[in-house]
């Protein structure tokens, strides 16, 4: 006599992978809704789902930033943000700023602009392989914004550079040049500098 076996019994009708919507504003532009899988990373949906593959992922592991986007914030403020350790739905109904969103463009999308970060960091020759570049943009950018609200001292400049920039690896130029180009387009620019303390 053989002993009974119960029989498995099949999960019907259940994803294996649960998706949800996401809406957003992504340079400008209204997205979604957009089902996409639960615990999606950011990077894999601007990859994925939207054609934006400027964003670079280098660790994976939220360390060497060169997948960061720009979180524009209600306030008027702007923040760095890991794409590769955020999920796409933390984005949910925010604005986001990706690195094919700086420079000007014309009605058949050709750029006819570069941003002054990008145009600085060319005309010091800031890269090389380029694969850290929007990350280095997006930080850039991320601090001119921040002093053209609260401009300061002229003798903070490099400090402050360090600080917005430090946590952003490159493999290639030991980020002098990136520096210098940063540094261009504060002193340069009227209303982030004031000469006092």
């Amino acid at each position: 006599m053989t002993a009974a076996h119960p029989t498995p019994t099949p999960v019907m009708n259940q994803p294996l992978i649960q998706m949800k919507p996401i809406s957003l504003t992504i340079n400008g532009a209204a997205m979604g809704p957009i089902q996409t899988p639960d615990g999606l990373m950011m990077i894999d949906f601007l990859h994925e789902y939207v054609g934006l593959t400027g964003s670079r992922l280098g660790c994976g592991q939220g360390v060497c930033h060169a997948c960061v986007v720009i979180l524009d914030k209600a306030d008027g403020s702007s923040e760095e943000v890991r794409s590769c350790i955020t999920g796409a739905h933390f984005f949910d109904g925010k604005k986001v700023r990706t690195i094919e969103g700086h420079a000007k463009r014309n009605d058949q999308g050709e750029v006819v602009e570069l941003s002054p970060v990008q145009q600085k960091f060319l005309e010091h020759f800031s890269f090389q392989c380029g694969y850290c570049t929007p990350g280095f943009v997006n930080a850039a950018t991320v601090l001119i914004e921040r002093l053209k609200r609260n401009p300061i001292a002229k003798t903070s400049v490099e400090q402050e550079i360090t600080k917005a920039l430090d946590d952003h690896i490159c493999r290639c130029t030991g980020y002098v040049r990136y520096y210098e180009a940063v540094r261009d387009v504060i002193l340069n620019t009227p209303g982030l500098v004031k000469d006092s303390a």
